[in-house]
């Protein structure tokens, strides 16, 4: 696998087929008892041990898909450039720098190159979006608090 295997948006019979996979996929796995479970494949009836936790990710996948929402899939230890890193969390290549020089992401750097573990980059991500919901929380209370919002309205 590259380290960034992405699947571009689905067609609208890729999605209608992933939806009906999802479904049959998902209620298989609430009857599989094994942590590797066969699967067979009807067109040469070949059977393939597929692990568990393996087939819960394509049932995610398949979800997404039949959204129509693309997605990529990235190995957790995976390092990635900064311009690869700033895409993902969506901000510029120089912010995401910054963010790096100024201590808020930890990062490696190869020759001059600096690299950005995914996982980092993850955990990140996550931290900033708990600490705008705490703050707009904040915000709300203050605001009933103040009784300029009211959430009955």
């Amino acid at each position: 696998m590259h380290l960034l295997e992405e699947i571009n948006k689905p067609t609208k019979q890729e999605q209608k087929i992933a939806l009906e996979s999802y479904y049959a996929l998902t209620s298989l796995l609430e009857q599989v008892k094994s942590s590797d479970p066969e699967i067979e494949i009807e067109e040469t009836g070949e059977k393939v041990k597929i692990p568990l936790r393996a087939l819960q990710l394509l049932a995610k996948i398949l979800k997404a898909t039949s959204q129509g929402t693309p997605i990529s899939i990235i190995p957790i230890a995976t390092e990635m450039t900064t311009q690869a890193a700033a895409e993902f969390l969506g901000c510029s290549r120089p912010h995401l720098v910054k963010l790096l020089e100024d201590g808020e992401i930890p990062f490696t750097k190869v020759g001059k190159h600096r690299r950005v573990r995914f996982e980092d980059l993850s955990n990140y991500k996550k931290k900033k979006r708990q600490e705008r919901e705490r703050l707009l929380i904040e915000i709300m209370n203050d605001e009933e608090a103040l009784e300029l919002y009211d959430p009955q309205r």
